[in-house]
């Protein structure tokens, strides 16, 4: 029997980074969103908190390996 397990989790990253002074919020956010978008923010994340969400599982029906000529 075959069976697909699907896991739902809700993954918290967190990442300390530098931000120049003098922003404000708008550029603030946009910093943060550019650093994120190039990747370069992404060696700076870590895993802070994992909730799980959900679990399920579909049993998948064995198919015959038999062909018709």
């Amino acid at each position: 029997m075959k069976v697909i397990v699907t896991v739902v989790e809700k993954i918290t990253s967190e990442a300390h980074i530098d931000i120049p002074d003098g922003l404000n919020q708008s550029a603030i956010k946009q910093h943060i969103v550019d650093r994120y978008n190039t990747g370069e923010m992404s060696t700076d994340m870590n895993i802070f908190q994992v909730d799980f969400e959900s679990i399920s599982a579909r049993i998948v029906a064995e198919q015959s390996s038999t062909k018709a000529a």
